[in-house]
């Protein structure tokens, strides 16, 4: 099993929400990436500051994550409506 670091963005993001029913959603999907980081609607970023840096969709929503496998650590970059995500 996986932990996983938020950074400021996605942290940010994470605080202002308003909507808790999306939150929950949100969160939910954090939860399974920690069981499983790589699920098959899981798509990889190309041309992204980080070498692998995949994308996963909660409705409307995308959470950019990476993943450091020796550390067992998910690293949320950042969450937000897709046209302001890339």
């Amino acid at each position: 099993m996986f932990s996983v670091l938020f950074e400021k963005t996605a942290e940010k993001f994470i605080e202002k929400l308003k909507d808790k029913t999306l939150l929950k959603r949100i969160l939910n999907k954090i939860d399974k990436l920690k069981e499983n980081p790589f699920p098959t609607e899981a798509i990889k970023i190309e041309k992204y500051k980080k070498d692998k840096v995949f994308r996963v969709r909660v409705g409307d929503h995308r959470i950019l994550y990476y993943i450091e496998p020796n550390k067992s650590l998910i690293v949320i970059i950042n969450i937000d409506k897709r046209p302001r995500i890339y």
